[in-house]
């Protein structure tokens, strides 16, 4: 099941709102295990569906066969990041359907996001932190997005940590929290989880890669990671518009 936004492209934020989004849900059929009690997984994935395109009848245009696209990996990532879209699965043309198999006939991979933000606090943990709070600057406002803990290790965590440890102030410095509702992704981050938080004079910005913008403007959370570099902001004004979302 996918959701289609107004430019033809997969949105899994429309789908998580699927009741008020209906209309753009669409089913993709793309294999053809079982037909007539006959076992087809023992066939090759070009014959497969192959029977699926001449034996099975679509009807309705929210119902159709998912198509396919013979080219290089290299071809195919730049055709994902030029158009924005999540990722791509990459199958065998001769493959066999395997269930419960990793038998490397095919391959989900995953193109992220990523852009600089501002750190503005952490939650202590081992090594000096367990996750990063961060955001970027609407003008000169520092706008919380989300927390990271993904991507680091023990070693990684006591860098980071050597150059955030010095910035310490009692004050947070973003101007949404308190969270009240419960976002789409993750916890809140409510007035009782800021009593747990160390805050940080915004002077450092670190890299993350994360899956989507979500609707409210808050990076999806679950897929954020480090890519474990930090460095100062030496200028929030000429940060205000690279720190922006959808750059």
């Amino acid at each position: 099941m996918v959701a289609i936004d107004d430019s033809g492209r997969p949105d899994f934020n429309l789908l998580q709102n699927f009741r008020e989004a209906a209309s753009r849900i669409h089913y993709y059929v793309f294999d053809l295990l079982v037909c007539k009690d006959r076992d087809l997984t023992r066939l090759p994935l070009t014959k497969r569906r192959a029977l699926l395109k001449s034996l099975v009848p679509i009807h309705g245009k929210r119902i159709r066969i998912s198509d396919y696209v013979e080219a290089s990996a290299t071809e195919l990532l730049s055709a994902v990041r030029e158009q924005s879209l999540e990722g791509i699965i990459g199958k065998r043309m001769d493959s066999l359907y395997e269930p419960g198999k990793r038998s490397g006939g095919w391959i989900k991979y995953r193109v992220n996001r990523g852009q600089e933000f501002v750190i503005g606090g952490y939650f202590p943990g081992p090594h000096g932190f367990d996750s990063l709070i961060v955001g970027y600057y609407d003008g000169d406002k520092l706008i919380y997005v989300a927390r990271t803990r993904n991507g680091f290790v023990p070693a990684s965590r006591r860098q980071v940590f050597s150059k955030l440890k010095h910035l310490v102030t009692p004050a947070c410095p973003f101007v949404n929290l308190p969270e009240t509702r419960r976002p789409r992704w993750g916890e809140a981050l409510s007035a009782e989880k800021m009593k747990k938080a160390v805050w940080l004079r915004p002077e450092a910005v670190a890299r993350l890669e994360f899956l989507e913008w979500t609707e409210s403007e808050r990076a999806a959370s679950d897929y954020t990671r480090s890519s474990n570099t930090t460095r100062e902001v030496s200028d929030h004004a000429s940060l205000s518009s690279a720190l922006w979302p959808r750059v």
